[in-house]
Protein backbone atom coordinates (compact mmCIF):
# COMPACT_ATOMS: atom_id res chain seq x y z
CA UNK A 1 0.00 0.00 0.00
CA UNK A 2 2.82 2.39 0.91
CA UNK A 3 4.60 1.50 -2.34
CA UNK A 4 1.44 2.30 -4.34
CA UNK A 5 0.99 5.59 -2.45
CA UNK A 6 4.63 6.54 -3.02
CA UNK A 7 4.35 5.76 -6.75
CA UNK A 8 1.17 7.88 -7.04
CA UNK A 9 2.82 10.84 -5.31
CA UNK A 10 5.82 10.59 -7.64
CA UNK A 11 3.51 10.60 -10.67
CA UNK A 12 1.65 13.66 -9.45
CA UNK A 13 4.91 15.53 -8.80
CA UNK A 14 6.16 14.59 -12.26
CA UNK A 15 2.98 15.93 -13.88
CA UNK A 16 3.27 19.19 -11.95
CA UNK A 17 6.89 19.57 -13.01
CA UNK A 18 6.01 18.94 -16.68
CA UNK A 19 3.19 21.52 -16.56
CA UNK A 20 5.48 24.15 -15.03
CA UNK A 21 8.11 23.56 -17.72
CA UNK A 22 5.47 23.70 -20.49
CA UNK A 23 4.01 26.96 -19.15
CA UNK A 24 7.48 28.49 -19.02
CA UNK A 25 8.20 27.48 -22.62
CA UNK A 26 4.79 28.76 -23.80
CA UNK A 27 5.28 32.11 -22.05
CA UNK A 28 8.70 32.52 -23.61
CA UNK A 29 7.26 31.88 -27.08
CA UNK A 30 4.28 34.21 -26.74
CA UNK A 31 4.49 37.69 -28.33
CA UNK A 32 4.38 40.75 -26.07
CA UNK A 33 0.92 41.61 -24.75
CA UNK A 34 -0.95 44.78 -25.65
CA UNK A 35 -0.71 47.39 -22.92
CA UNK A 36 -3.71 49.63 -22.43
CA UNK A 37 -5.20 52.07 -20.00
CA UNK A 38 -8.56 53.59 -19.21
CA UNK A 39 -10.19 56.17 -17.00
CA UNK A 40 -10.31 53.60 -14.21
CA UNK A 41 -6.58 53.10 -14.42
CA UNK A 42 -6.67 49.35 -15.06
CA UNK A 43 -4.00 48.10 -17.43
CA UNK A 44 -3.70 45.00 -19.53
CA UNK A 45 -0.08 44.11 -18.97
CA UNK A 46 2.53 42.49 -21.15
CA UNK A 47 6.24 42.28 -21.71
CA UNK A 48 8.15 45.22 -23.16
CA UNK A 49 8.83 45.11 -26.91
CA UNK A 50 12.33 45.52 -28.31
CA UNK A 51 10.90 48.57 -30.15
CA UNK A 52 9.73 50.13 -26.90
CA UNK A 53 12.11 53.10 -27.13
CA UNK A 54 10.87 54.31 -30.52
CA UNK A 55 9.64 57.96 -30.70
CA UNK A 56 6.23 56.70 -31.86
CA UNK A 57 4.19 54.69 -29.36
CA UNK A 58 1.41 52.20 -30.12
CA UNK A 59 -2.10 53.43 -29.36
CA UNK A 60 -3.20 51.98 -26.01
CA UNK A 61 -6.41 50.01 -25.83
CA UNK A 62 -8.64 51.86 -23.38
CA UNK A 63 -11.44 50.48 -21.27
CA UNK A 64 -13.25 51.22 -18.00
CA UNK A 65 -15.11 54.10 -19.65
CA UNK A 66 -18.31 55.66 -18.32
CA UNK A 67 -20.58 53.74 -20.67
CA UNK A 68 -23.72 55.79 -19.95
CA UNK A 69 -21.96 59.07 -20.70
CA UNK A 70 -20.41 57.64 -23.86
CA UNK A 71 -23.77 56.42 -25.12
CA UNK A 72 -25.35 59.84 -24.54
CA UNK A 73 -22.36 61.50 -26.22
CA UNK A 74 -22.73 59.22 -29.23
CA UNK A 75 -26.39 60.12 -29.58
CA UNK A 76 -25.51 63.83 -29.42
CA UNK A 77 -22.69 63.35 -31.94
CA UNK A 78 -25.35 62.23 -34.44
CA UNK A 79 -28.01 64.73 -33.29
CA UNK A 80 -28.93 67.13 -36.17
CA UNK A 81 -31.24 69.21 -33.97
CA UNK A 82 -28.18 70.79 -32.35
CA UNK A 83 -27.94 72.75 -35.61
CA UNK A 84 -30.21 75.61 -36.65
CA UNK A 85 -31.39 73.77 -39.76
CA UNK A 86 -31.97 70.49 -37.97
CA UNK A 87 -29.71 68.86 -40.56
CA UNK A 88 -26.02 69.21 -39.63
CA UNK A 89 -24.40 66.93 -37.05
CA UNK A 90 -20.91 66.53 -35.61
CA UNK A 91 -20.59 63.57 -37.96
CA UNK A 92 -21.24 65.81 -40.97
CA UNK A 93 -17.74 67.25 -40.79
CA UNK A 94 -16.11 64.41 -38.84
CA UNK A 95 -17.55 61.44 -40.66
CA UNK A 96 -16.72 58.21 -38.84
CA UNK A 97 -17.19 56.32 -42.11
CA UNK A 98 -14.37 58.24 -43.81
CA UNK A 99 -11.50 58.42 -41.32
CA UNK A 100 -13.18 60.92 -38.99
CA UNK A 101 -13.03 63.72 -41.57
CA UNK A 102 -15.28 64.74 -44.47
CA UNK A 103 -12.76 64.37 -47.32
CA UNK A 104 -13.57 67.87 -48.57
CA UNK A 105 -11.24 70.86 -48.96
CA UNK A 106 -13.43 72.71 -46.45
CA UNK A 107 -16.60 71.58 -44.70
CA UNK A 108 -20.10 72.56 -45.81
CA UNK A 109 -22.04 74.43 -43.14
CA UNK A 110 -25.39 76.16 -42.73
CA UNK A 111 -27.00 77.19 -46.05
CA UNK A 112 -24.12 75.51 -47.92
CA UNK A 113 -21.57 77.93 -46.49
CA UNK A 114 -18.02 76.74 -47.16
CA UNK A 115 -15.74 76.79 -44.13
CA UNK A 116 -12.40 78.63 -44.14
CA UNK A 117 -10.14 75.66 -43.34
CA UNK A 118 -9.82 71.92 -43.84
CA UNK A 119 -11.62 69.87 -41.18
CA UNK A 120 -9.19 67.74 -39.14
CA UNK A 121 -10.03 64.17 -38.19
CA UNK A 122 -11.78 63.45 -34.90
CA UNK A 123 -10.11 60.03 -34.69
CA UNK A 124 -7.39 59.98 -32.02
CA UNK A 125 -8.11 63.66 -31.30
CA UNK A 126 -7.72 62.90 -27.59
CA UNK A 127 -3.95 62.83 -28.26
CA UNK A 128 -3.89 66.47 -29.42
CA UNK A 129 -2.41 69.03 -27.03
CA UNK A 130 -5.29 71.33 -28.08
CA UNK A 131 -8.10 71.31 -30.63
CA UNK A 132 -8.57 73.13 -33.97
CA UNK A 133 -5.67 74.00 -36.26
CA UNK A 134 -4.91 77.11 -34.23
CA UNK A 135 -5.35 75.38 -30.86
CA UNK A 136 -8.04 77.79 -29.67
CA UNK A 137 -9.86 75.05 -27.73
CA UNK A 138 -7.88 73.55 -24.87
CA UNK A 139 -9.66 70.18 -25.01
CA UNK A 140 -12.41 68.15 -26.69
CA UNK A 141 -15.09 69.51 -24.36
CA UNK A 142 -14.30 73.09 -25.27
CA UNK A 143 -14.08 72.18 -28.94
CA UNK A 144 -17.52 70.53 -28.90
CA UNK A 145 -19.17 73.85 -28.01
CA UNK A 146 -17.67 75.71 -30.96
CA UNK A 147 -19.46 74.35 -34.06
CA UNK A 148 -22.93 74.60 -32.49
CA UNK A 149 -22.73 78.40 -32.28
CA UNK A 150 -20.52 79.02 -35.32
CA UNK A 151 -22.62 80.80 -38.01
CA UNK A 152 -20.63 79.04 -40.74
CA UNK A 153 -21.16 75.60 -39.25
CA UNK A 154 -24.26 74.58 -37.26
CA UNK A 155 -25.35 78.22 -37.00
CA UNK A 156 -27.37 77.74 -33.82
CA UNK A 157 -26.57 79.11 -30.37
CA UNK A 158 -26.04 77.39 -27.06
CA UNK A 159 -29.32 78.52 -25.50
CA UNK A 160 -31.39 77.35 -28.48
CA UNK A 161 -29.60 74.00 -28.69
CA UNK A 162 -30.27 73.40 -25.00
CA UNK A 163 -33.91 74.47 -25.43
CA UNK A 164 -34.35 71.85 -28.14
CA UNK A 165 -32.91 69.09 -25.97
CA UNK A 166 -34.85 70.27 -22.91
CA UNK A 167 -38.11 69.89 -24.85
CA UNK A 168 -37.52 66.16 -25.40
CA UNK A 169 -38.38 64.05 -22.31
CA UNK A 170 -35.86 61.32 -23.11
CA UNK A 171 -32.98 63.81 -23.10
CA UNK A 172 -34.20 65.37 -19.86
CA UNK A 173 -34.25 61.93 -18.23
CA UNK A 174 -30.84 60.89 -19.56
CA UNK A 175 -29.14 64.10 -18.47
CA UNK A 176 -30.83 63.95 -15.07
CA UNK A 177 -29.64 60.39 -14.50
CA UNK A 178 -26.11 61.19 -15.59
CA UNK A 179 -25.54 64.71 -14.27
CA UNK A 180 -28.08 64.82 -11.41
CA UNK A 181 -29.60 68.04 -12.70
CA UNK A 182 -33.12 68.84 -13.88
CA UNK A 183 -31.75 71.40 -16.32
CA UNK A 184 -29.64 70.50 -19.34
CA UNK A 185 -26.58 72.74 -19.76
CA UNK A 186 -24.29 73.28 -22.73
CA UNK A 187 -21.36 72.29 -20.51
CA UNK A 188 -22.91 68.88 -19.91
CA UNK A 189 -23.79 68.51 -23.59
CA UNK A 190 -20.17 69.19 -24.52
CA UNK A 191 -18.91 66.92 -21.74
CA UNK A 192 -20.91 63.98 -23.05
CA UNK A 193 -19.83 64.55 -26.67
CA UNK A 194 -16.19 64.79 -25.56
CA UNK A 195 -16.49 61.54 -23.59
CA UNK A 196 -17.68 59.78 -26.75
CA UNK A 197 -14.96 61.37 -28.88
CA UNK A 198 -12.28 60.19 -26.44
CA UNK A 199 -13.19 56.61 -27.34
CA UNK A 200 -12.59 57.21 -31.06
CA UNK A 201 -9.07 55.83 -31.18
CA UNK A 202 -7.68 53.50 -33.84
CA UNK A 203 -5.37 50.90 -32.28
CA UNK A 204 -3.87 47.79 -33.87
CA UNK A 205 -2.38 49.35 -36.99
CA UNK A 206 0.24 47.23 -38.70
CA UNK A 207 2.88 49.65 -37.46
CA UNK A 208 1.60 49.30 -33.89
CA UNK A 209 1.98 45.54 -34.28
CA UNK A 210 5.58 46.09 -35.37
CA UNK A 211 6.15 48.36 -32.36
CA UNK A 212 4.76 45.58 -30.17
CA UNK A 213 7.31 43.11 -31.51
CA UNK A 214 5.59 41.55 -34.54
CA UNK A 215 8.38 42.21 -37.03
CA UNK A 216 6.61 40.51 -39.93
CA UNK A 217 3.67 42.95 -39.88
CA UNK A 218 5.47 45.52 -42.04
CA UNK A 219 7.52 44.96 -45.16
CA UNK A 220 11.18 45.79 -45.60
CA UNK A 221 10.29 48.81 -47.77
CA UNK A 222 7.87 50.07 -45.11
CA UNK A 223 10.50 49.66 -42.40
CA UNK A 224 12.99 51.55 -44.56
CA UNK A 225 10.35 54.24 -44.96
CA UNK A 226 10.14 54.55 -41.17
CA UNK A 227 13.93 54.80 -40.96
CA UNK A 228 13.83 57.61 -43.53
CA UNK A 229 10.98 59.25 -41.60
CA UNK A 230 13.31 59.40 -38.61
CA UNK A 231 16.57 60.16 -40.43
CA UNK A 232 15.13 63.05 -42.47
CA UNK A 233 13.67 64.66 -39.34
CA UNK A 234 9.91 64.09 -39.83
CA UNK A 235 9.68 62.39 -36.46
CA UNK A 236 10.82 65.56 -34.68
CA UNK A 237 7.24 66.84 -34.94
CA UNK A 238 5.34 63.66 -35.76
CA UNK A 239 5.80 61.41 -32.75
CA UNK A 240 3.95 60.01 -29.74
CA UNK A 241 0.66 58.08 -29.77
CA UNK A 242 -0.92 60.22 -32.49
CA UNK A 243 2.23 60.58 -34.63
CA UNK A 244 1.71 64.32 -34.24
CA UNK A 245 -0.73 66.59 -32.47
CA UNK A 246 1.52 67.37 -29.52
CA UNK A 247 3.15 70.62 -30.64
CA UNK A 248 2.64 73.82 -32.64
CA UNK A 249 4.96 74.51 -35.57
CA UNK A 250 5.33 77.15 -38.24
CA UNK A 251 4.32 75.98 -41.71
CA UNK A 252 7.30 77.10 -43.74
CA UNK A 253 10.36 76.63 -41.55
CA UNK A 254 12.93 75.96 -44.27
CA UNK A 255 11.31 78.40 -46.71
CA UNK A 256 8.16 80.55 -46.60
CA UNK A 257 4.99 78.64 -47.40
CA UNK A 258 3.61 80.47 -50.44
CA UNK A 259 0.53 78.36 -51.17
CA UNK A 260 -1.55 80.11 -48.48
CA UNK A 261 -0.54 83.47 -47.00
CA UNK A 262 -4.00 84.42 -45.72
CA UNK A 263 -4.58 81.83 -42.99
CA UNK A 264 -2.62 83.11 -39.99
CA UNK A 265 -3.03 80.12 -37.70
CA UNK A 266 -2.18 80.51 -34.04
CA UNK A 267 -1.68 84.27 -34.45
CA UNK A 268 -5.48 84.60 -34.39
CA UNK A 269 -5.42 83.25 -30.83
CA UNK A 270 -2.30 84.87 -29.36
CA UNK A 271 -1.93 88.03 -31.52
CA UNK A 272 1.79 87.39 -31.23
CA UNK A 273 3.70 88.15 -34.42
CA UNK A 274 5.87 85.07 -34.08
CA UNK A 275 2.74 82.89 -34.21
CA UNK A 276 1.83 83.85 -37.76
CA UNK A 277 1.48 80.71 -39.92
CA UNK A 278 1.92 78.50 -36.84
CA UNK A 279 -0.44 75.52 -36.67
CA UNK A 280 -1.00 72.49 -34.51
CA UNK A 281 0.96 69.62 -36.02
CA UNK A 282 -1.64 67.26 -37.52
CA UNK A 283 -1.98 63.64 -36.50
CA UNK A 284 -0.67 61.17 -39.05
CA UNK A 285 -2.71 58.23 -37.81
CA UNK A 286 -4.98 57.00 -40.65
CA UNK A 287 -3.45 59.65 -42.93
CA UNK A 288 -4.16 57.49 -45.98
CA UNK A 289 -7.90 57.96 -45.30
CA UNK A 290 -8.07 61.73 -44.76
CA UNK A 291 -7.20 63.51 -48.02
CA UNK A 292 -7.05 66.36 -48.91
CA UNK A 293 -4.06 67.39 -46.83
CA UNK A 294 -2.89 70.41 -44.83
CA UNK A 295 -4.98 73.22 -43.37
CA UNK A 296 -5.50 74.64 -46.87
CA UNK A 297 -6.23 71.27 -48.53
CA UNK A 298 -3.64 72.14 -51.14
CA UNK A 299 -3.06 68.55 -52.27
CA UNK A 300 -5.05 65.32 -52.54
CA UNK A 301 -1.91 63.25 -53.02
CA UNK A 302 -0.16 61.76 -49.99
CA UNK A 303 2.97 61.46 -52.07
CA UNK A 304 2.89 65.17 -52.92
CA UNK A 305 2.18 66.01 -49.29
CA UNK A 306 5.37 64.21 -48.25
CA UNK A 307 7.33 66.12 -50.89
CA UNK A 308 5.88 69.46 -49.76
CA UNK A 309 6.70 68.78 -46.13
CA UNK A 310 10.25 67.76 -46.97
CA UNK A 311 10.85 70.96 -48.92
CA UNK A 312 9.07 73.55 -46.77
CA UNK A 313 9.71 72.10 -43.32
CA UNK A 314 13.00 70.23 -43.61
CA UNK A 315 14.69 71.91 -46.58
CA UNK A 316 15.46 68.59 -48.26
CA UNK A 317 14.62 67.09 -51.63
CA UNK A 318 13.61 63.46 -51.51
CA UNK A 319 14.31 60.99 -54.28
CA UNK A 320 11.35 59.19 -55.80
CA UNK A 321 12.39 56.01 -54.00
CA UNK A 322 12.63 57.77 -50.64
CA UNK A 323 9.23 59.36 -51.12
CA UNK A 324 7.64 56.04 -52.07
CA UNK A 325 9.07 54.34 -48.99
CA UNK A 326 7.91 57.08 -46.61
CA UNK A 327 4.43 56.91 -48.13
CA UNK A 328 4.49 53.13 -47.71
CA UNK A 329 5.34 53.60 -44.03
CA UNK A 330 2.57 56.17 -43.55
CA UNK A 331 0.02 53.70 -44.89
CA UNK A 332 0.92 51.27 -42.08
CA UNK A 333 -0.52 53.81 -39.59
CA UNK A 334 -4.13 52.97 -40.50
CA UNK A 335 -5.65 51.26 -37.48
CA UNK A 336 -8.93 49.64 -36.50
CA UNK A 337 -11.73 52.08 -37.29
CA UNK A 338 -14.41 52.66 -34.63
CA UNK A 339 -17.32 50.26 -35.00
CA UNK A 340 -20.40 52.38 -34.37
CA UNK A 341 -24.02 51.23 -34.22
CA UNK A 342 -26.00 54.19 -35.51
CA UNK A 343 -28.14 55.51 -32.63
CA UNK A 344 -31.91 55.89 -32.70
CA UNK A 345 -32.73 59.47 -31.69
CA UNK A 346 -35.70 60.37 -29.48
CA UNK A 347 -38.49 62.05 -31.46
CA UNK A 348 -39.38 65.73 -31.39
CA UNK A 349 -42.79 66.82 -30.15
CA UNK A 350 -45.11 69.83 -30.35
CA UNK A 351 -42.96 71.67 -27.78
CA UNK A 352 -39.69 71.19 -29.66
CA UNK A 353 -38.47 74.36 -31.44
CA UNK A 354 -38.74 73.96 -35.17
CA UNK A 355 -35.72 73.85 -37.50
CA UNK A 356 -34.85 77.01 -39.37
CA UNK A 357 -33.16 76.86 -42.75
CA UNK A 358 -32.85 80.63 -43.11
Amino acid sequence: MNKIKFTAICCVLALVLINVVMLTITSADEPPGQIGYGRGGRMQGGSVSKHGDEPIQPIPISFDWDSAKIELGKILFFEPRLSKSGWITCNSCHNLSTGGADNLPTSIGHKWTLGPINSPTVLNAKFNLAQFWDGRAKDLKEQAKGPVANPMEMASNHDFAVEVLQSIPEYVQWFKELYKDEKITIDNVADAIAAFEETLTTPNSRFDSWLNGYDDKISEAERQGYDLFKDKGCVTCHNGFGVGGNSFQKFGIAKPYDKDTQTLGRYNVTKNEKDKYVFKVPLLRNIALTAPYFHDASTWSLREAVTIMAGYQLGVTLTDDETDKIVAFLKTLTGDQPSIIFPTLPPSNENTPKPNRN
